[in-house]
């Protein structure tokens, strides 16, 4: 794979994706549908996959792309392929909270080596440069990068850590494990938004006890290894890897070294 070439692809795809999802948030109402599993799906969602399919597709026509609205009719049979959440936290959408994020990653052999994770709404922009290091671009985003931050975990306290849990689905089995650390602060946000605060040195841990799928977290994942964070599953805490069977994520937990598990 050519990185030079697939990461301003990927910034592009996901600017244009998020500008779409914009202009329906900016609606005074949009469709809402439940999908089979219950969850709600928009027009943004549907809107942004067609974007993001199409300009993957016409780049890269041989990598299997596996996304959020399309994957029931895909079975993986690559070590190698993208994989794209094109809005994730449609609850957030929805209930306009502002935390939803576009994602786009690229997985090979398991790992997500590269990704993209816009948030439209609050103007924060974080990808995988060509060489791996995770950056967070300033806006306004133009045709060219802008002002680039590079992200570097934190040197966590485990004396006063810093936390960061799910908005929309923060349950007890979550609160009881962050009770057994000593923290100092905590905050909450929606969708993958979670693991760039961990990249960027804004929280020091993020664990998830709740169901997730792999386009959920890949390309958050992705950018929060770039700035030397790691994401493990929660049982063994073993690497988080990606292409599963069924795409389903168990529990995991993000975070910076140096953070002492329990």
């Amino acid at each position: 794979m050519d990185f030079a070439e697939l990461m301003p692809l990927f910034r592009r795809l996901a600017l244009q994706a998020g500008e779409r999802i914009m202009e329906i948030y900016a609606r005074p109402d949009f469709e809402v549908r439940a999908k089979s599993d219950a969850s709600p799906v928009t027009e943004a969602d549907e809107a942004a996959d067609a974007v993001i399919s199409a300009g993957l597709r016409a780049a890269f026509p041989r990598v299997p792309l596996i996304t959020e609205e399309q994957a029931a009719s895909h079975a993986l049979t690559a070590q190698t392929f993208f994989i794209v959440d094109p809005l994730d936290g449609t609850r957030e959408f929805v209930q306009r909270r502002g935390d939803f994020t576009v994602n786009i990653a690229f997985v090979q052999n398991g790992v997500p080596l590269r990704g993209v994770v816009y948030a439209p709404a609050k103007d924060r922009l974080f990808y995988t440069l060509p060489d791996g290091r995770a950056v967070e671009e300033t806006g306004p985003f133009g045709p060219e990068p802008g002002a680039l931050r590079p992200l570097r975990v934190s040197t966590p306290d485990n004396a006063a850590l810093m936390v960061v849990a799910s908005k929309s689905h923060r349950d007890q089995a979550t609160d009881d494990y962050i009770a057994r650390y000593a923290v100092k602060d905590m905050t909450s946000a929606g969708s993958s938004l979670k693991f760039c605060l961990v990249a960027s040195g804004e929280a020091d841990l993020y664990p998830r006890l709740g169901r997730t799928m792999e386009w959920d977290t890949a390309a958050g994942d992705a950018v929060l290894r770039g700035a030397g964070g790691r994401v493990v599953r929660f049982d063994d805490h073993q690497p988080l890897t990606y292409g599963k069977a069924g795409w389903a994520n168990p529990f995991f937990i993000a975070f910076a070294p140096g953070v002492v598990l329990k």
